[in-house]
C-alpha cells in the first residue's frame, strides 16, 4: 500500500477507531459473530447504549464497519469491499481474534443475544 495513494486524514481515521481497545474489541466480536445490532454489542460487551453507539460511530466513519437500518434497529457489519486501509486492519484483527478465547466468548454471547432478541432478523 502506498500512502501517498491516499488521504491522510482517512488512515489517521482509521487508526485512531483502532487505538480504542473497547472499539478493538467491538469490531473483533463483529469479525467473529457476523452482522450484530447495537444492542446485541451492549450486552455482549456490556456497555452502554450511548458508549456502544459512540464507538460504532468511529468505527463507520473510518470505514471499518457499515450499517443497516431495519425499523428501529441499526445492525452493523464489516463492508463487503472494504478500501485498502480497512482491508488492512481488519485482515490483522482477524488474524489477531483468531485463536483468542476471550473474543470466541463475548462472540458467543452476542450471537446467543442475536438469536433471543426482538430486533428483526439479519442477514451475516
Amino acid at each position: 500500500m502506498q500512502l501517498g495513494a491516499y488521504d491522510d486524514a482517512a488512515i489517521a481515521a482509521a487508526f485512531k477507531a483502532v487505538a480504542d481497545p473497547a472499539r478493538v474489541r467491538i469490531l473483533a466480536t463483529i469479525l467473529h459473530a457476523g452482522e450484530l445490532c447495537v444492542c446485541h454489542v451492549e450486552g455482549a460487551l456490556g456497555l452502554t447504549q450511548s458508549r456502544a453507539s459512540r464507538h460504532l460511530a468511529t468505527l463507520k466513519r473510518a470505514g471499518l464497519i457499515v450499517d443497516r437500518r431495519e425499523g428501529a434497529w441499526v445492525h452493523y457489519k464489516v463492508p463487503p469491499r472494504p478500501d485498502p486501509i480497512a482491508r488492512a486492519i481488519l485482515k490483522t484483527i482477524r488474524a489477531t481474534i483468531a485463536e483468542d478465547p476471550a473474543i470466541h466468548a463475548v462472540a458467543t454471547r452476542a450471537a446467543k443475544l442475536r438469536r433471543a432478541s426482538g430486533c428483526a432478523e439479519v442477514t451475516r
